[in-house]
């Protein structure tokens, strides 16, 4: 009975399904010298939806007259995050445009973008995802604009994004849930970048 009972208390603390989206955080990747560390994380708001598809082949070994083995490689996703308004800070910290002196966002054929750790989170019928993934690129946003009708109609931006393998470790994305082991890690997670095994000193809090 007991065990019954521990099985159906973990079947109750487990997501069946996922929805909604928030929380979505941007932290520009600064490399020095081979080592990778993040800029402080700053909020993106008006997060609509964000795709995710995987990246990678699968490679058959044949042997026996049979497929013996196949070889998958994982390098990372592609996607797109839609937006109600790509942020100013976005524009430039990641996109490389230039805010002038009269406040004008100028873009320029020479703007060098910058890598970046896309951070957000998910909702589920228990509990709440959160989630990184450690080196990211995007496209200049894609928007729209139309004449106001007898109703209005947002429209919004929507950004290209590609999730790759980080250089210095290969790792692409983690994802965490609360629990009573990892309550002040969860409470932090956009303060600060998440690594692998993090603790409460190592997050800076």
């Amino acid at each position: 009975m007991k065990k019954e009972s521990e099985e159906t208390e973990m079947s109750e603390t487990k997501n069946k399904v996922k929805f909604g989206l928030c929380n979505i955080h941007i932290a520009k990747i600064i490399e020095e010298n081979g080592e990778i560390t993040y800029g402080k994380p700053f909020k993106v708001p008006g997060a609509r939806n964000l795709t995710t598809d995987p990246e990678g082949e699968s490679t058959p070994f044949y042997a026996d007259n049979i497929k013996y083995y196949t070889a998958v490689s994982n390098q990372g996703y592609t996607g797109d995050l839609e937006v109600a308004m790509t942020p100013e800070e976005f524009l430039t910290e990641i996109l490389g445009q230039l805010k002038d002196s009269n406040g004008a966002l100028i873009e320029s054929a020479d703007d060098v973008q910058a890598r970046f750790a896309l951070m957000g989170e998910i909702d589920g019928d228990v509990k709440k995802r959160r989630f990184v993934y450690y080196d990211c690129t995007a496209t200049r946003p894609s928007n729209e604009a139309s004449t106001i009708e007898e109703s209005k109609d947002p429209k919004t931006d929507t950004i290209a994004l590609t999730m790759s393998p980080r250089s210095t470790d290969k790792l692409i994305k983690a994802v965490i849930e609360p629990s009573e082991t990892n309550k002040n890690i969860y409470d932090t997670f956009f303060k600060k970048v998440y690594e692998k095994n993090a603790t409460v000193t190592q997050e800076g809090v």
